[in-house]
């Protein structure tokens, strides 16, 4: 009988209570908002410096991780577990903040780039693959010339809050989708069609200064990640509905 692996299911954030709130942990929110709809919920362990539990989803088991590193060093307890429980990369899934999104919007997607997210570069350098699954959420751009990094280590707005409690509903129900139905299915569910220009955007000048200011940090243990290429990048194509016939095509 073949070995038949769980899924790995990762949250992004910083760990904390200093953070707990930030736009940038939005990715853990998730993580619990998924997890609370098990009964009994489960029960979080420490391994590998991180947060670790396992659940059952229609028997498909799941094994949880929120990284207790701060962002930049989130790809190593990835690995760990990843090489622990002999999961393919296809059977990774990641949940992290989005700033190219405007807050409340969310998408599925299958491999691709870092985007400048310090969290999911580290994830691609230590697994030494892209293709892993994404579940982004929009948190937005910061407004005006406020630094991208104090932007995403402060607590949502209270009107960004109001559409907090649905995004996270919505990334709960994305999870399970992209777990029991596939990626592509996932994918035609969830992703929204490509959105005008935001009001948010930065000017070609401040997404100049912001980006050279990240590209100057050291390469230590920060609860931050660098705008990068994603100041260019409103939406990739990964990021659209897949093909209705290509529905099955990624199922594990």
């Amino acid at each position: 009988m073949g070995h038949n692996p769980p899924w790995l299911l990762v949250g992004l954030g910083n760990p904390g209570p200093q953070y707990a709130r930030n736009r940038h942990n939005v990715g853990f929110m998730a993580v619990d908002a998924w997890c609370e709809q098990f009964m009994p919920p489960p029960i979080w362990r420490e391994k590998w410096n991180a947060h670790v539990t396992t659940a059952r989803l229609l028997g498909i088991r799941c094994e949880v991780l929120k990284p207790q590193t701060y962002m930049n060093r989130s790809g190593l307890c990835v690995v760990q577990a990843a090489r622990y429980s002999r999961i393919p990369p296809q059977q990774i899934l990641v949940v992290h903040d989005e700033i190219d999104f405007p807050p409340g919007r969310l998408a599925v997607k299958k491999g691709g780039g870092h985007g400048g997210h310090n969290g999911l570069r580290d994830i691609i350098q230590q697994l030494g693959t892209r293709e892993f699954l994404r579940i982004r959420l929009g948190v937005g751009r910061p407004p005006g010339k406020t630094e991208v990094s104090q932007y995403v280590l402060a607590d949502f707005s209270t009107q960004d809050q109001r559409v907090l409690p649905e995004l996270l509903e919505q990334a709960a129900r994305a999870i399970s989708c992209v777990i029991k139905d596939g990626v592509a299915t996932a994918m035609n569910q969830f992703n929204q069609l490509p959105r005008k220009a935001s009001t948010q955007a930065p000017s070609a000048k401040t997404s100049s200064k912001t980006s050279s200011k990240a590209s100057s940090k050291t390469s230590q243990q920060s609860p931050v990640s660098e705008p990068g290429a994603a100041a260019a990048r409103e939406t990739s194509s990964d990021d659209l509905p897949a093909p209705a016939h290509s529905q099955d095509a990624n199922k594990e």
